[in-house]
């Protein structure tokens, strides 16, 4: 029996006490963000041109742009550490763009979050993130409902910003016409702060007291307007009143007092919903209503009216007015509309059902709340049409999935609204967005959204927007023996529930794969001329070969060879070849000139001899270009092309690498021959100061993106980033010494000036240096950062000729380095480990790349612009549960919510690749599944299966148990060989079997920083991914072996000790067995009850942990001599329990439904001194802001036998079976990994110093430890954020020790858990330390 509240309070201190010796150290890092965009907007972000996009969500913004196809592409997305309670652009751009040299021509983003400030942000290009330019502190942080962080309106102007409070509150403030971080002027609350009751009767009709359910500023004629006060228009239920009215409030900044102008509500009216101005029309507003919408004339504040009613088959009004106040309250704003708890908390609809456990719980998502069924029609959401002055038009959607287009006239002789038919029909949509070029980007709930396009006065579908919310659950497999996990996730809710096929990485789409026959491969890449090791070659076939070849017989040779030396290496470019010999070492610049029609000859301009062997040669292929500017959703500034340093002509260099070792930059210029313009030495130690060996560059390229940086891919398997000194550290007196030792120049070798009209190369050059060029050349290049991929030798794969492509990276894994981003930024492709590769361009696969893996050749087509790449295959209904059936290889999916008219939830066998539903067994009429696991009994695997025959909750709002039934059902899948389709086979389509560990053992998983898809086939008459057609003549069926009734709804089953299962009936738990081995028989062999509702049972060994709806978290154990089930420890702090899993006998992470995660241990205790009043330790805890829908266990390992291991340790991080993966209700993927004492210490005071460092703080405000700790008890140790952390590997060398060197005392604040440290934190090991992380969630 759990301990009750003041037995729990009064452990308190035994469980602080003893947390110092269970305390377990672990890193979190979220590798799917949430995908739910509550908010979409769009301005001039990036540049002054371009067209950006910002998705709003709970916990991050995105920024994206949709391209020409209609595809949307993101471009960034920055994690915000707090809650974004409403986000809106602040149109600088228009208005103050030559005001501010900071910030010319962008737009900025105003957001208000839990952290109870004002933030204005601003976009950096240099490090491809936002930053505070201000912020405003509003209230306390937190969630209170009088917090003025609910809802934002900003002037069309930008001149006035808006903020209110859930309720009787709201604040207005100007903006500064200087701009700089004085963008705030002044700032005015209303009511003001030390008015104390703002609900006393004398204020009612004066004041805005009640819920503010939408405002919007009013603007005015600047012809006809007197002054510069604003007007805010605010839509506002008072309390105990059924309609919402209409407030004008007028700001006089003069006399800094906010007045009531007047009110508007019509008594027979519809209820008023939103309010939304008119652009560009000083004083109109639309007013949506239920079942209508009015337009609003506004010009005279003091004399409001309406103009224009929509008419009655544009939006029926046919509900009963009651029964919608009460709806719309709890379903019309489900997602909206956030609501307060009893304490002040502020939560979403999701969480604030979940702690009060009311009827609204999105833990049970298959009730009928989710599926409210209203005969009205409202406006769901808006969006004017960008960039018309003349005619306004609007596209709404209305509740019912359908689209409408509003056009306004304003004629002489008056006002004219023009109605459309439907447009478009759908599902309705959350928020939707009208962008230049005729798109509409429509979010909805709970689904994919889509981008439309408005063509010929209607709506067309062109593709959509990937919301994989909710995860209900995951399950974690090597698929076909790819090397490369994958994720199969059940998502969304009826109508839009699918299965999604997540993968590590950036997603390929798999086109071909050759036969294991090419051995011994040393090289691939696309030829125009051919290097060998005693000659350079060019080549002109015929036109037979080639559509673009010589008229001739045969085709044209011509050669060139060194004497008495062989070629060692050698690149070709557009102007000149350049290769080298060993030894000696040599270098020679080659060009090629027409010496008649279709004859060429290759031509010696110049060789030096070297005093250091070259190790790697990359010419570039093409200038950067400035791209046509009538398209501007790009990914760079089309407004100008980048930079170069001084002196430098792109045209004419290229890059070398060199034993000594070193990487440079040379120059081939008339009159000035070969010389070296820049130098970058290579001199790497680890983090005891010794030299780290193979630091000889493999592969070098030249990047052109905003300035010229190299890239230098080393033998020991790093990644370095060389860049040109800023001018006020280029040396101008003093000449480094030049690592090329000028010792020999062939004179006879330097070509005259005679003319050659038909050739390219340069044609004459001097050996002597100007004195101008002595002073400047060469500069030393600055190291900016390094980062390990691997440790075997790296190389660098452009996938474009552009300077500007991005580059694949190839060591021991493929990565994609994002050449725009700041410092190095990679991710993983998702791809098995490779030899070789080059990019591959031709008509039908434009973005093609060549793998050569396993002496194979894979032809793979990167899709990498894609927001989201994951597989979607539709299943309908509500998926719950999905696990892989290794035998079959085949997915279980236990569906709730179906439309089939004989039953509403079935299990059924789904084709990983095709998504087809190959068989299914159909729960009862009015049944529903509610849990479902997988168990081996005797020699066959059993699907064990609960389900609930009550409608309505199974727990009361006090958490006690309703009286409900269900059924627990055993099921056997069969293989039926050359059978005939039964009643439950719906397919016959399977795999072959394979000797893959069971399913419901533990997952053995990969994880990413952000997880992506993999296609997998497309089709089910494609090839499987690893070549084998499936087998065709295989049919799996269920077979029904036992049914029982349960007295009570079985929310929770599990496995136990291979031979028994526990399944729950309200607060009560069952432990059974099959007698025999025999699958058609269950007896029960003990019971136990709990005082809530048990929510989860999960077991590992002998220990059993029930998850209790109030009491947290109780440990269990079986005794066989007595049959009897024993309690052994509870949960010091009540907890409203999610999910459970056991890391081992001792250890157990919980989830809450208030967004927080918990490992708890008992491991200071004795069984044999152990009682049910000995509560368990809380060893660390970390507020994730979502409700974890499944917790699974993982492992994560990753050995690196680096010769710059850390100290004390063999170089590798080894999770073992310890990791953590969490799927959520917003659709985030969350993976917690442990770490070793000294790696937490270390790493925490990493993360304090980056949680305070103004490239790296949080955005809005947050007091980033704050944050992490709520909802959670004082003085628990912490889980680290690794998305914290990350941003360590985003900053330049000289930025990361700017971090370290960070003083502990900051701001006047002392942080007493940053213990000074008695030698300085070396960068060095943090780097090394976080690439290990880093690779291993890769």
């Amino acid at each position: 029996m759990a301990v009750s509240e003041e037995e729990c309070s009064s452990a308190n201190s035994r469980s602080s006490s003893s947390s110092t010796s269970s305390t377990s150290h672990y890193l979190s890092k979220c590798l799917l963000r949430g995908t739910v965009v509550l908010h979409v907007l769009h301005g001039h972000i990036r540049f002054p041109n371009s067209r950006d996009i910002v998705f709003g969500k709970e916990k991050s913004i995105e920024l994206v742009i949709i391209g020409e196809d209609g595809i949307v592409q993101s471009l960034c997305e920055q994690p915000v550490f707090g809650t974004i309670k409403d986000i809106a652009v602040l149109p600088w751009n228009d208005g103050f763009r030559t005001r501010n040299r900071q910030m010319p021509g962008k737009d900025l983003l105003v957001v208000v979050s839990d952290s109870g400030k004002l933030s204005i942000l601003s976009f950096c290009n240099e490090m491809h993130r936002f930053f505070p330019v201000t912020q405003v502190q509003l209230s306390n942080p937190g969630n209170s409902r009088n917090q003025l962080a609910r809802m934002l309106a900003i002037d069309s102007s930008g001149c006035f910003i808006a903020a209110s409070a859930y309720v009787d509150r709201l604040a207005m403030f100007s903006v500064s016409m200087s701009g700089g971080s004085d963008i705030i002027d002044k700032k005015i609350v209303y009511p003001p702060e030390n008015e104390v009751n703002v609900n006393a009767p004398r204020v009612q009709k004066n004041s805005i007291s009640g819920t503010i359910w939408s405002m919007s500023f009013i603007s005015q004629d600047p012809n006809q307007s007197k002054g510069h006060n604003p007007i805010l228009a605010v839509v506002i239920n008072r309390t105990g009143t059924v309609r919402n009215e209409l407030l004008l409030l007028g700001w006089n900044i003069r006399e800094q007092d906010v007045y009531v102008i007047s009110q508007y509500v019509e008594d027979d009216g519809p209820l008023v919903l939103s309010i939304a101005e008119v652009p560009h029309s000083y004083g109109f507003a639309f007013l949506f209503r239920e079942g209508d919408a009015i337009l609003m004339d506004l010009r005279d504040a003091n004399n409001p009216y309406c103009i224009y009613r929509t008419s009655p088959n544009f939006l029926s009004n046919v509900v009963d007015e009651a029964n919608f106040v009460q709806e719309s309250s709890k379903g019309c704003d489900l997602s909206s509309v956030l609501q307060v708890d009893d304490e002040g908390g502020l939560f979403n609809v999701a969480a604030c059902a979940l702690l009060e456990l009311s009827d609204l719980d999105p833990m049970c998502i298959d009730g009928d709340k989710y599926n409210v069924n209203v005969t009205h029609k409202f406006v769901c959401s808006w969006s004017w049409e960008p960039g018309n002055v003349k005619n306004q038009r609007m596209i709404i959607s209305a509740d019912t999935g359908e689209y409408f287009m509003i056009e306004i006239f304003f004629n002489p002789d008056g006002v004219k609204v023009q109605e459309s038919e439907c447009l478009y029909k759908g599902l309705p949509c959350k928020t939707i967005l009208w962008v230049e070029g005729g798109f509409l980007a429509a979010l909805v709930d709970m689904g994919d959204g889509m981008v439309l396009k408005m063509e010929n006065g209607t709506l067309h579908y062109r593709s959509p927007i990937q919301t994989i919310v909710p995860v209900l659950d995951m399950s974690v497999v090597d698929y076909h023996d790819e090397k490369h996990d994958q994720m199969f996730a059940c998502c969304g809710v009826a109508p839009e529930g699918s299965l999604r096929i997540i993968r590590s990485g950036i997603t390929v789409e798999k086109l071909l794969r050759t036969a294991p026959i090419y051995q011994g491969i040393t090289g691939t890449w696309t030829l125009r001329m051919k290097i060998h090791r005693s000659a350079v070659r060019l080549c002109l076939p015929t036109q037979g070969a080639h559509s673009d070849g010589v008229p001739l017989p045969s085709p044209v040779c011509t050669s060139w060879f060194p004497e008495n030396l062989s070629i060692s290496l050698g690149a070709v470019g557009h102007n000149l070849i350049v290769v080298s010999s060993s030894n000696p070492c040599f270098i020679f610049i080659l060009g090629v000139r027409m010496l008649s029609v279709h004859h060429y000859e290759i031509y010696e301009m110049q060789h030096l001899r070297l005093q250091n062997e070259l190790s790697c040669i990359s010419i570039p292929q093409n200038r950067y270009e400035k791209k046509d500017t009538s398209f501007s959703n790009s990914l760079v500034d089309e407004s100008s092309a980048p930079a170069l340093p001084f002196g430098v002509d792109i045209s004419n260099i290229f890059v070398i690498g060199t034993h000594k070792p070193s990487v440079e930059i040379l120059s081939l210029a008339p009159s000035e021959g070969l010389r070296v313009l820049a130098s970058g030495a290579i001199s790497l130690t680890n983090t005891f100061g010794t030299a780290i060996s193979g630091c000889i560059p493999q592969d070098v390229r030249l990047v052109l993106v905003d300035r010229l940086y190299v890239l230098s891919g080393l033998r020991n398997g790093m990644l370095l980033r060389f860049e040109w000194p800023t001018p006020s550290r280029r040396p101008l007196s003093v000449v480094p010494q030049s690592p090329v030792d000028w010792l020999s120049v062939s004179t006879d070798t330097v070509l005259s000036s005679v003319s050659a009209a038909n050739s390219f190369g340069r044609h004459m050059y001097t050996t002597k240096l100007s004195e101008n060029i002595k002073d400047n050349f060469p500069v030393d290049l600055q190291l900016i950062a390094t980062r390990r991929i691997g440790i075997t030798p790296v190389f660098l794969v452009p996938l474009s000729d552009s300077l500007d492509g991005d580059v694949v990276v190839l060591s021991d894994r493929p990565w994609l380095l994002h050449t725009a981003r700041h410092s190095l930024s990679y991710t993983s492709i998702s791809f098995q480990s490779s030899t070789h590769v080059t990019p591959v361009c031709y008509v039908e696969c434009p973005k093609g790349i060549l793998f050569v893996a396993e002496n194979c050749l894979h032809l793979v087509e990167m899709v990498h612009s894609k927001r989201l790449n994951v597989q979607k295959l539709h299943l309908g209904g509500t998926p719950r549960r999905v696990f892989y059936h290794s035998e079959s290889r085949l997915l279980l999916v236990m569906r709730t919510n179906l439309s089939d008219d004989t039953c509403s939830s079935d299990i059924c066998c789904v084709d990983p690749l095709s998504g087809s539903v190959l068989s299914s067994f159909k729960l009862e009429f009015g049944e529903t599944g509610k849990s479902m696991e997988l168990m081996r009994v005797g020699s066959e695997q059993v699907i064990l299966v609960g389900t609930s025959l009550s409608s309505g909750s199974a727990i009361m709002p006090c958490g006690e148990a309703e009286s409900t039934k269900g059924r627990l059902i055993v099921l056997c899948l069969e293989n039926m060989q050359n059978s005939d389709s039964g009643s439950m086979t719906f397919g016959s389509k399977a795999g072959s079997s394979s000797q893959r560990a069971s399913p419901f053992h533990e997952i053995v998983g990969y994880a990413t920083e952000q997880l992506s898809s993999s296609s997998l086939c497309s089709s089910p008459d494609d090839t499987s991914c690893d070549g084998m057609k499936l087998e065709e003549t295989e049919a799996w069926q269920f077979r029904l072996a036992f049914s029982m009734p349960w007295p009570g709804m079985v929310l929770a089953i599990c496995p136990y000790l291979d031979r028994y299962f526990l399944a729950s009936a309200g607060n009560a738990f069952y432990l059974c067995g099959f007698p025999h081995d025999n699958s058609q028989r269950v007896k029960k062999w003990a019971v136990a009850r709990t005082r809530f509702t048990i929510t989860s049972l999960t077991a590992y060994f002998t220990r059993i942990v029930v998850g209790d709806c109030r009491d947290g978290i109780l440990f269990y154990d079986y005794h066989e001599e007595s049959k009897k089930l024993q309690q052994l420890y509870c949960d010091p702090y009540q907890r409203l329990v999610g999910d459970c899993i056991l890391m081992d006998v001792n250890t157990a992470v919980v989830s809450d439904r208030k967004g927080s995660i918990a490992v708890l241990s008992c491991a200071d205790y004795l069984e044999d001194t152990a009682s049910p009043e000995c509560n368990l330790t809380v060893s660390c805890a970390y507020y994730m802001g979502e409700v974890a829908m499944s917790i699974k266990k993982g492992s994560f390992s990753y050995k690196l036998p680096a010769d710059d291991a850390l100290k004390g340790s063999d170089g590798s991080i080894d999770f073992s079976q310890n990791g953590i993966i969490v799927s959520t209700l917003l659709g985030s993927i969350i993976t917690f990994v442990p770490i070793s004492r000294e790696e937490y210490e270390l790493l925490e005071a990493v993360q304090d110093r980056l949680a305070v460092h103004p490239l790296t703080a949080p955005i809005l405000g947050n007091d980033h430890n704050e944050f992490r700790s709520r909802e959670n008890p004082v003085g628990v140790p912490k889980i680290l954020d690794a998305d914290m952390l990350t941003q360590f590997l985003e900053l330049t060398s000289m930025q990361q020790e700017d971090v370290l060197s960070l003083p502990l005392c900051v701001q006047g604040t002392v942080k007493s858990r940053l213990k000074l440290r008695s030698s300085p934190v070396p960068v060095n090991q943090v780097v090394q330390l976080l690439e290990r992380v880093h690779y291993a969630l890769n």
